[in-house]
């Protein structure tokens, strides 16, 4: 199949984070701080045909590179994306973001009476088939049930 046309505008350098569930657009744009950026270009698709999918959505950032931990935040929220830097209009590194084995300060335990929600420490989770298990108190929570810290 030829491309005659991209639906998003390309960008000179920056991260294209493709494949978001478009139900998951607005949280992911909250997540990342994206509605705050001031100085560089945001593009959104939103609701776009997807062969893999049928809808996505997808959010291209000029001059902005994301660190492990937000992208380790933006797995739990949509999981599977996939991120591409850019350089140069080029894609230099192309990755799927995918949910670590292990969460450690980015989500929190739903028992109140867990130490981590009574204490001044980091929330650690470990991570199997969608369900997450607190370190502490073994508290298990599906990942779509989460709350990010």
């Amino acid at each position: 199949m030829k491309r005659e046309k991209l639906m998003v505008a390309a960008i000179e350098n920056g991260t294209v984070i493709d494949h978001i569930p478009s139900n998951r657009l607005f949280e992911v744009i909250r997540l990342l701080g994206i509605e705050e950026l001031d100085h560089d270009t945001v593009f959104i698709g939103y609701n776009l045909r997807s062969s893999a999918m049928n809808r996505k959505s997808i959010i291209k950032i000029a001059n902005r590179f994301f660190s492990e931990l937000e992208l380790n935040q933006l797995s739990v929220v949509a999981p599977n994306v996939t991120l591409s830097i850019i350089k140069d209009y080029t894609v230099v590194e192309k990755r799927a973001v995918v949910l670590p084995t292990e969460l450690t300060n980015i989500v929190r335990c739903n028992n109140p009476k867990c130490i981590c929600n009574n204490e001044p420490m980091p929330t650690r989770f470990t991570v199997s088939d969608g369900i997450l298990s607190c370190h502490y108190c073994d508290m298990e929570q599906l990942l779509t049930q989460v709350k990010l810290v």
